[in-house]
């Protein structure tokens, strides 16, 4: 089952309330994913600040965890169960080595310049509402809402998968060679969170597009390397992008007008969306790569 959304704004109205439009839209897909829920909105960044949001165990101290850091000029505020911690950009990579060694309970769900990623087991209303998705302003954003039928129910097995910097991806499918693939990246260096299969297509992504590939050219490699059956969106600093596979048997519908390009499992998905009616809308065609970027279609 599972449900995936995306939106992207090209008018400042949209930008404005994209949080809001977001919730709805996962919302609206609770029954194909009750189990949990997980979106990453992209809002105008510092190119000089990388963002890192993490989740603490039960009871953990933000403020705590940010002199254990001890990282000069950074901050950390709390969201819902999770913490959004900003470091100069030329601390970032010092920045997770020392999450690894002195915060090794913290789990780092993602990170970015312009990225902020939230997902908790729960109902997609729920969720939206904990992390407080409706009142938050964006240029563009991806959710997933989660029916588990290969692992179990937790926050870390929940969607959005983030695996490189402003880059994250959502998946309704099934991988069959996963595990394969998981082992032939854990040579090459990539650690996994879980075992879930759609983090293996996020590391498989982030793997060709450091070896230089764009992400357009990664997706389509995922025509060849990637075995199954899926729908992916996924979410970068400067847009989104959609592929469904060569059979393309999951659901997907997408809806275009002057101020915002969406995609939902199912129209219901974007029902609520101002001026749906006077949209173009379709089906993505199996195969194909639709990518979004602002200020033109990429």
């Amino acid at each position: 089952m599972c449900g995936i959304v995306g939106l992207f704004a090209k008018t400042l109205s949209i930008e404005a309330e994209l949080g809001a439009h977001l919730a709805t839209m996962l919302a609206a897909l609770a029954e194909r994913g009750p189990d949990s829920a997980g979106f990453a909105v992209y809002a105008p960044g510092d190119a000089a600040t990388m963002k890192f949001t993490l989740r603490q165990p039960d009871g953990g101290d933000p403020e705590d965890l940010l002199a254990r850091l001890g990282i000069p000029d950074s901050s950390i505020r709390r969201c819902g169960s999770h913490v959004v911690l900003s470091v100069p950009a030329s601390q970032h990579g010092p920045a997770r080595a020392a999450l690894g060694a002195v915060a090794p309970e913290t789990a780092v769900v993602g990170c970015g310049m312009r990225m902020e990623l939230y997902k908790e087991v729960g109902l997609p209303a729920d969720v939206a509402d904990r992390f407080g998705l409706p009142t938050m302003r964006g240029t563009h954003g991806i959710g997933h809402t989660r029916m588990a039928t290969e692992s179990a129910v937790t926050t870390a097995g929940a969607h959005p998968f983030s695996t490189g910097p402003d880059q994250c991806l959502v998946h309704n499918g099934s991988l069959s060679n996963h595990n394969a693939l998981r082992r032939d990246l854990r040579r090459r260096g990539y650690g996994f969170a879980t075992e879930n299969d759609t983090e293996v297509a996020a590391v498989y992504l982030t793997a060709r597009m450091r070896e230089g590939l764009s992400l357009g050219d990664a997706l389509r490699g995922s025509l060849r390397d990637l075995d199954g059956f899926y729908t992916f969106v996924v979410g970068t600093g400067t847009g989104f992008a959609v592929l469904r596979d060569p059979i393309a048997c999951k659901p997907a519908v997408m809806a275009e007008t002057d101020d915002f390009v969406a995609f939902g499992t199912e129209y219901r998905a974007l029902a609520g969306l101002p001026g749906i009616e006077a949209a173009r809308v379709w089906e993505p065609e199996p195969a194909t790569v639709y990518a979004w970027e602002h200020g033109r279609p990429a």
